[in-house]
């Protein structure tokens, strides 16, 4: 459906001028226009469409420019003060100056990176927004007979002011670009104010009534890195700084450093160095070659302490004389100790893989805490460090009652493994692991949440406590590594091995999931498989239900219960704190039982514990009411008790018997059937436990690393009990499916 529309705007006229001399008249058909609903709709459509909002023709820019100079000796130092704004959002390049000497930058009171191209300086500044900046420059003098000058770098800013502070009474003060607007003269010094050319250096000089020397002395200027290594010992603590100092104008023949309040330094090297003066609190160091541009020392001090547990106020080594003088300092320990460190003067905390290589290089032991800083004009970094020590005594300082080891191999023969381990650490900070060769750590987690491990020349060590976690009983420590082994071949011999750890374990149980076109039997190491202890439980109990059926009901009586599981005593538990449940499991001949789990369920909630290396375990926070404490192990009956928990402590110990007779009944039968299903039993695949299914789920996105492993596969478990300082293996024979 079409419909004609004659008006005035849709007319085409010959000439602008002629439409507008024109009066509206009635549409002609010769010259009016036919267009579709559709189409008029369209064009209604874009003529109500606002305009694009126009972005902004420049990125920054410079509103004004502050600049304050003042002239002493043969150097003048100013400060420049820049206002702008960012129009654009995000980090924007903003062009500074050019041709200047910047010592320090800072934008409210925090220091300001800079980007040098070539004589230009640029910041980078997030937007959009009004921004406020400070940059401190310096420039020599130049002499010539009667006369003083220097260079004075302008910003191109929209406006820029100067005040210029000059020794002496001088009347004759001029600018190559640029208006004087102010003359004046105090304590005999001459203060200049002027308004500037916009981005264009401008020479200022002046008459002097004597004549400067022909050829004046340069200052000396310099940059300088101190990397410093703080030791806290037994009874001192050591210091090693590596100063590098970088001259960047004149020829420097001594530099100064200033000493820490308290140490004493023991010794200081160097390849330019010709010799030292040590003073009260700094040392000279004469320079053998003062054209060089670069020299490094390494200083070593050292303070005594009374041992034990101190508080020690740290400062660091510095260098007077630098222009800027940027610093890290590492601190690490010998023996068990907990250290609290405070930064002040500009200090800031850093990762302790982010310190620098050199530093690394000096630190012989585990690195406790790292920081960096960058020295001001008159602050001095330290540190206030508060050590306490824990004296080596016949207690261990962390032991782990439980470890969960989950092993995923794929066809390429690349293992990914996790330890999960319960531990009870009284102030270990880590965990000293030897990986097998190859192996390398993809994530650690420390009682819920993720830390960082640390790499050292002798080893690989997993953090046991985080900053702000303070353990009370047992808690979570787990780390995920990957090695790569030899593909799999038709058929052959593979060897999986758990890393050495250097805290003993209780219990070790490790489950390996082989791929499902593959079948292994293990057949050699130093672990015990799961199921020949299930087969020689079963031929136990297969025993005891011979007996059993020789001595009729009189002998299932003597058992103990029969199927409802071993003895549970109950009785107060004299010197336990209220609302906790504590006890111990053994089995029937008095052997204390590692790696129980016991679980307290109160019907509205459930609590676990894992019995430790002596059979002991404690439930805290036990509600009142009725609950039922269970205690369950591989292999053993278990054992349950219900009773009414009223706040007052009790202790519950269990005597579990090895298996049970209703769980061997279904395997009596004639001699050959039960050869028969043996074997099937051997044959069958043992389905992956929920740490295998876990672990497979993880490895879909959320460790940092891309292991292709098997979804399909048979589980092999194994134990290892009491594991100290050593290492769990075993050896499979594989072929294909």
């Amino acid at each position: 459906m079409t419909k004609s529309f004659a008006y005035a705007p849709l007319i085409l006229a010959l000439s602008a001028a002629d439409a507008a001399a024109q009066a509206p008249r009635p549409a002609d058909s010769s010259r009016a226009v036919t267009l579709s609903l559709a189409e008029y709709n369209r064009l209604l459509d874009l003529a109500s469409r606002p305009s694009p909002a126009s972005a902004a023709p420049v990125a920054s820019v410079l509103s004004g420019a502050d600049v304050r100079v003042r002239v002493d000796g043969d150097t003048a130092r100013g400060n420049v003060t820049l206002t702008g704004e960012v129009l654009r959002p995000g980090i924007s390049r903003v062009n500074l100056m050019s041709g200047a000497t910047l010592m320090e930058a800072n934008v409210a009171g925090r220091p300001l990176p800079l980007v040098a191209d070539g004589k230009a300086h640029a910041a980078f500044v997030p937007g959009p927004g009004p921004f406020s900046l400070s940059l401190e420059w310096g420039a020599p003098l130049a002499f010539s007979p009667g006369r003083a000058s220097f260079v004075l770098p302008v910003p191109n800013s929209g406006t820029a002011r100067a005040t210029i502070d000059l020794p002496g009474d001088q009347a004759d003060v001029h600018l190559s670009a640029g208006l004087v607007t102010r003359r004046s003269t105090t304590a005999g010094r001459t203060i200049v104010e002027a308004t500037l050319t916009p981005g264009s250096a401008t020479d200022v000089w002046w008459s002097m009534r004597d004549s400067a020397p022909v050829a004046a002395a340069r200052e000396v200027r310099s940059l300088a890195d101190v990397m410093t290594l703080v030791t806290l010992g037994d009874s001192d603590v050591r210091m090693a700084a590596l100063v590098d100092v970088t001259v960047v104008q004149g020829d420097a023949r001594s530099i100064e450093v200033r000493l820490p309040t308290g140490f004493e330094l023991t010794g200081v090297s160097g390849s330019t160095l010709e010799s030292s003066d040590r003073g009260d609190d700094t040392v000279v160091l004469t320079i053998g070659d003062s054209a060089a541009r670069r020299h490094q020392f390494l200083l070593s001090l050292e303070r005594s302490h009374n041992g034990g547990s101190f508080k020690l106020d740290v400062d660091a080594v510095s260098v007077p004389g630098a222009q800027r003088e940027r610093g890290e300092i590492a601190v690490e320990g010998v023996g068990t100790l907990e250290l609290t460190a405070a930064e002040r003067d500009g200090m800031h905390r850093v990762d302790v893989r982010e310190l620098n290589q050199a530093l690394q290089s000096l630190a012989r032991l585990p690195v406790l805490a790292a920081f960096r800083y960058q020295r001001g004009s008159a602050a001095r970094a330290g540190l206030a460090l508060d050590v306490k020590r824990f004296a080596d005594n016949g207690v261990l300082a962390a032991v782990a009652d439980r470890a969960v080891a989950t092993t995923l191999v794929t066809m390429e023969g690349r293992a990914l493994t996790e330890i999960a381990l319960t531990v009870q650490n009284r102030a270990q900070p880590f965990l000293k692991v030897t990986l097998p060769a190859g192996a390398s750590i993809v994530s650690v987690d420390v009682a819920g949440e993720t830390a960082k491990p640390v790499f050292g020349a002798d080893g690989t060590r997993v953090p046991l406590l985080r900053p702000g976690f303070r353990p009370n009983g047992s808690y979570s420590v787990s780390f995920v590594y990957v090695h790569a082994g030899t593909p799999f071949a038709k058929k052959g011999e593979m060897q999986m091995t758990l890393p050495q750890m250097d805290m003993p374990v209780g219990i070790v149980e490790w489950e390996v999931f082989v791929p499902d076109n593959y079948s292994a039997r293990p057949i050699g190491g130093n672990v015990i498989d799961r199921e020949s202890i299930a087969r020689a439980i079963a031929d136990v109990s297969g025993n005891e239900r011979t007996g059993l059926a020789a001595g009729g009901r009189g002998r299932r009586a003597g058992m103990g219960g029969g199927v409802t599981g071993g003895s549970v005593s109950i009785a107060a538990a004299s010197g336990a704190p209220s609302g906790q449940i504590r006890g111990q499991a053994k089995d029937v001949t008095g052997a204390v039982l590692p790696g129980v789990t016991v679980v307290l369920d109160t019907g509205h909630s459930r609590q676990t514990a894992v019995t430790g290396a002596d059979g002991s375990f404690a439930l805290s926070g036990v509600p009142t009411g009725q609950v039922t404490v269970t205690a369950q192990l591989l292999g053993f009956q278990s054992a349950s008790r219900s009773f009414y928990f009223d706040q007052e402590s009790r202790r519950v110990d269990f005597a579990m018997p090895v298996g049970g007779v209703e769980e061997t009944v279904t395997v009596a039968g004639t001699t050959p059937e039960l050869d028969r299903s043996a074997k099937r039993a051997d044959q069958k695949q043992v389905e992956p436990s929920q740490n295998v299914i876990e672990l497979q789920r993880r490895t879909s996105g959320v460790l940092p690393i891309r292991v292709d492993v098997p979804r399909a596969g048979t589980s092999h478990q194994f134990v290892k009990p009491l594991v100290v300082d050593q290492e769990a293996r075993v050896t499979f024979r594989y072929k294909k499916r």
